[in-house]
């Protein structure tokens, strides 16, 4: 389904790498709210793809998630600014073409094709060498996982590789910007039909090489873009990648950690405790063991004696469906002391479903104790 509106910029209300928020008044349509003539709209437009707005451009909008009343796409997306068309770019490498036949395709020089200068170091490249990848099913548990990482050695170097399963381009995230603008990441590779990363390569496994052989990483964190998609389902929801992304580091020779998708405030029972995502994930799709940490929530500060009571118990008996006899997952217990402080310090705002940090203190708890495993993995 599509909608779609003219609109004219009135307001300029953000910008990040790659990306321009906006308020648009709608021009024309129909009289229904949200998109009535005359309505105001948040719209988002990615100056790679369709240039930089300015107010009082005329803009030509997808609207069809806004209408739907979507949370992570609920924008208005700009299509295109049909008064100035940006200007075509300069002559150069790259053949690799993401969100293939789509109307607003993108071709890119990818860091595994024949024109990369990277293409000789990748073109037989098989080894990750036991680099820690981190596995997580939603985007929200990147700032979380690295705060974690960051306790052990903040002069880790740290790679995100950002899967197809949410938004496409990388440039959609706030939360990658600020990572980047803190120092918190050597930088990023965009794979799949993703798009918009310090890097890009055609599959998961090219990205994890190139994150370590290219970028340097001593730990990759993989885990889809912003707009997990669930559907109520045992199988139809994005995060069964997750699965394969351990697949895929165990193949490479990496060291696979699972963060498990924890929550004590989702109101729907199938995610209370470690969601169905991470157990079917991790318990059905993944052929090869990784190492499952799972949260001990030890009381010592406000955030931990804000996990609802019983939750670890919970928690933990999940988890031990993973393991021997019945899973083939190895179960890594730590503590969750000390996390608190290292949450706080994020230079992004922590949210996760629409619930910040102290919303749902779990969650963001069980991603940290994943990046301080793999901190400590690192360092061996």
């Amino acid at each position: 389904m599509m909608i779609w509106r003219d609109g004219v910029v009135r307001g300029v209300r953000a910008s990040w790498d790659g990306a321009v928020e906006l308020d648009v008044e709608i021009a024309g349509g129909g009289a229904e709210p949200p998109l009535p003539a005359g309505a105001t709209v948040r719209a988002l437009a990615y100056v790679h793809l369709v240039g930089e707005p300015a107010v009082g451009d005329r803009v030509t909008l997808s609207a069809a998630a806004l209408a739907r009343g979507l949370g992570t796409g609920g924008y208005a997306m700009v299509v295109a600014l049909p008064d100035r068309l940006p200007a075509d770019p300069p002559p150069g490498p790259g053949h690799l073409v993401k969100a293939r036949y789509t109307p607003l395709q993108t071709m890119v020089l990818g860091v595994d094709e024949q024109e990369s200068e990277h293409h000789e170091i990748l073109r037989e490249a098989d080894d990750l060498g036991g680099t820690p990848v981190v596995v997580a099913d939603l985007h929200s548990a990147l700032p979380a996982v690295l705060a974690g990482l960051r306790t052990v050695d903040p002069a880790l170097r740290v790679a995100y590789v950002m899967t197809d399963g949410g938004a496409l381009p990388a440039w959609f995230s706030r939360t990658l910007a600020g990572l980047r603008a803190g120092g918190w990441l050597a930088g990023s590779v965009t794979v799949g039909q993703a798009f918009g990363g310090d890097l890009e390569a055609v599959t998961l496994h090219t990205g994890l090489l190139a994150a370590r052989l290219v970028l340097g990483a001593d730990v990759a964190v993989v885990a889809q873009g912003p707009g997990n998609l669930g559907t109520g389902t045992r199988w139809g929801f994005s995060g069964t990648a997750c699965g394969e992304a351990v697949n895929a580091a165990v193949t490479l020779g990496g060291a696979p950690v699972a963060s498990l998708r924890v929550s004590g405030a989702d109101p729907r029972e199938r995610h209370r405790g470690i969601s169905h995502h991470s157990l079917t994930a991790y318990g059905r799709v993944a052929l090869a063991p990784a190492d499952v940490v799972v949260p001990r929530f030890d009381a010592g500060s406000a955030l931990e004696d804000a996990v609802p009571a019983g939750l670890g118990d919970r928690v933990r008996e999940q988890a031990a469906t993973l393991a021997a006899p019945t899973g083939i997952h190895r179960l890594v217990e730590l503590s969750t002391a000390g996390l608190a402080e290292a949450l706080a310090a994020s230079p992004v705002r922590l949210s996760t479903m629409g619930r910040g940090l102290e919303q749902d203190p779990a969650a963001f708890l069980a991603a940290a104790v994943a990046g301080v495993h793999a901190g400590r993995l690192a360092r061996v």
